[in-house]
């Protein structure tokens, strides 16, 4: 069953395998849902092929950007709606209350469905590897002055880039916000270079 990102009891996992739920199970590599991790994949990767031989293919900018655009759009509806809850069981979403104000949720799957090692993988790769391409095309438009392409990619970055955003916030968790988890990950590290230093002073 999937909590909301109101309760208290929202289950926090980690994020390239349920890595407390599979020491204590089985690891089950079979992809459970081959269509789900097809399409995850499918939309993204044709939109980055789209643009990088976009020139090649067509002549046209009008048609290179409308294809693009509609890959991107269907990725991120494909992602959002289908593709995280099935393969991950995580998902997210905005929504408007009675008076008027908006929430954004983000759940996290409880109970003793595990998730594939596989599917992860695929669905974690696909979510972080794509938007960080869109990145790099951008500078890549914006040094080569190629300023027509820019459209194009920053659209790659944002659409690709609140789903990264939004199922990393599932994974951390309801009660933790980004910015805390990175203060205290960089604490922890600054903690542990403090204490190696006095234990080689002493030494």
């Amino acid at each position: 069953m999937l909590r909301q990102d109101s309760s208290d009891d929202t289950e926090d996992v980690s994020l390239f395998d349920a890595d407390d739920e599979m020491s204590r199970r089985p690891k089950k590599s079979k992809i459970k849902h081959p269509i789900a991790s097809f399409f995850h994949l499918f939309f993204r990767v044709s939109a980055l092929i789209v643009y990088l031989l976009c020139e090649l293919l067509s002549s046209s900018y009008i048609a290179c950007m409308v294809t693009i655009i509609l890959l991107l759009s269907c990725d991120f509806w494909a992602v959002k709606n289908i593709t995280g809850r099935l393969m991950v069981g995580l998902r997210w979403w905005n929504q408007i209350d009675e008076d008027g104000k908006s929430h954004w949720v983000f759940e996290a799957r409880k109970g003793k469905k595990a998730t594939s090692e596989a599917e992860s993988r695929i669905f974690w790769l696909g979510l972080i590897t794509c938007p960080l391409l869109w990145v790099v095309f951008a500078f890549s438009a914006l040094f080569s002055f190629k300023v027509k392409w820019l459209a194009i990619v920053i659209m790659g970055v944002t659409l690709q880039g609140a789903n990264l955003y939004g199922y990393i916030r599932c994974k951390v968790g309801s009660r933790k916000n980004l910015t805390s988890v990175a203060t205290s990950y960089l604490g922890r590290q600054l903690l542990r270079q403090t204490v190696s230093k006095e234990d080689q002073a002493v030494s």
